[in-house]
């Protein structure tokens, strides 16, 4: 079972100061998560907070402080409630009168970073039939679905879930193994045996190929990489395709005829999880990298760290390697996201193969990452192209190389 926190998603309420954002969301959650008051600038902080809101499934709610605060400490809550958009899967606008300049700088922050939204008219009970007027004129001005919060019952919170459940993007998820891979078909795993391979089983992305492979009435053959040769010498066809762990892909390449297909578990993963293409024309921000540029090695999940660990020694060597840089390596591991600050600074960001994570997860990363200008790609990729072979190993998913992208 996949874990739940990869389907959670991220809805900011944002608005201006004292329009009831921190009593809309107590009435969403059914309970008093933030300070309500008539004091313009309650809420200081984002306040976060994780429930099941019908048909969307699990959700984090942010309660975000006023984006029209005032003067230096106002200015850094403005700040703190920004970086919260980074986060966000959806967002609320809560406001109780009729579009003004800060309603619509909202809209356009939204949709400067991607970021369905609705509005949501508070105060229904002091406005009255004005209401559903204000409601009236956000659907029209920003395109977008408008509630009153009157219809905060049951079937009123049902009916906001609906439509966030419809404007959230959807992560749907792609095949492991290329499409081109059909019944009959033989398909070599070259699987290495090192002090990062877990005793007694395979990793993840192995096991996953191994799966679809047999689940497409294909044959799977998995050998270590001193054994290829031999292997494909063994049989009476050449493989259909040949997937390898990226630290042996050179030794791969010199093993196999130029005419099999030939990728990497962590491409496949790129491709399955995440947006492959972003990651593609991210790495070759590799060659603008100087002295001091800072790089993040993200990881999906935690581990104890080996003596050549791929991330944390073997890339970052390679890449200093490469580039002749004296650069910053930042590692940053888990399934949470890292805060603004923590990622502000980096030129780039390699994310592993991100075999723990569900495809929401990775996305999410993606998408903050894209909204904060910083180029992402991940292991594989870079691996593939500071080995010079990441043409090959991209074209079983039919991707071409680009430089000009």
């Amino acid at each position: 079972m996949l874990p739940t926190s990869g389907f959670r998603k991220y809805i900011s309420i944002v608005g201006r100061r004292n329009v009831g954002k921190s009593s809309f969301m107590n009435a969403l959650t059914g309970q008093e998560i933030s300070i309500v008051s008539d004091v313009p600038g309650t809420t200081t902080d984002p306040v976060y907070k994780s429930m099941e809101l019908y048909p969307v499934g699990p959700v984090t709610l942010i309660d975000t402080p006023g984006l029209d605060d005032v003067g230096e400490l106002g200015e850094k809550r403005v700040q703190k409630a920004l970086k919260a958009f980074y986060k966000s899967d959806a967002g609320i606008l809560v406001v109780d009168d009729f579009p003004g300049e800060y309603e619509k700088r909202i809209s356009e922050i939204f949709k400067e970073l991607e970021i369905p939204f609705i509005v949501v008219v508070n105060k229904a009970d002091i406005l009255g039939e004005k209401a559903q007027t204000i409601a009236q004129e956000y659907e029209e001005a920003f395109g977008v679905k408008a509630f009153v919060d009157s219809a905060l019952n049951k079937e009123g919170l049902e009916n906001i879930g609906k439509t966030l459940n419809q404007i959230i993007p959807s992560d749907e998820e792609l095949p492991f193994i290329p499409e081109f891979v059909d019944a009959g078909d033989i398909v070599v795993l070259v699987v290495p045996i090192d002090l990062g391979a877990p005793k007694g089983r395979l990793i993840m992305p192995q096991v996953h190929a191994i799966r679809e492979i047999l689940d497409r009435e294909a044959v799977a053959v998995v050998a270590k990489e001193r054994e290829l040769r031999y292997t494909i010498e063994k049989l009476s066809e050449p493989p259909r395709l040949v997937i390898t762990d990226s630290q042996a892909v050179m030794k791969v390449v010199s093993d196999i005829p130029e005419d099999v297909p030939l990728t990497t578990f962590s491409i496949l993963e790129a491709n399955y999880r995440g947006d492959i293409r972003y990651f593609v024309e991210s790495v070759y921000k590799i060659e603008e990298l100087q002295d001091g540029d800072t790089v993040i090695i993200m990881e999906g999940c935690t581990h104890r760290p080996l003596t050549e660990d791929i991330g944390r020694v073997k890339i970052p060597r390679w890449l200093v390697n490469h580039t002749g840089a004296n650069l910053n390596f930042k590692i940053w591991a888990g399934v949470d996201l890292p805060e603004y600050e923590e990622v502000a600074d980096a030129k780039l960001v390699i994310h592993c193969g991100g075999c723990v994570n569900t495809r929401n997860q990775m996305m999410r990363r993606v998408r903050m990452f894209k909204r904060l200008g910083i180029p992402m790609t991940n292991y594989g990729i870079v691996i593939s192209y500071m080995h010079g072979v990441l043409e090959r190993a991209l074209a079983p998913l039919g991707i071409e190389v680009n430089r000009g992208t």
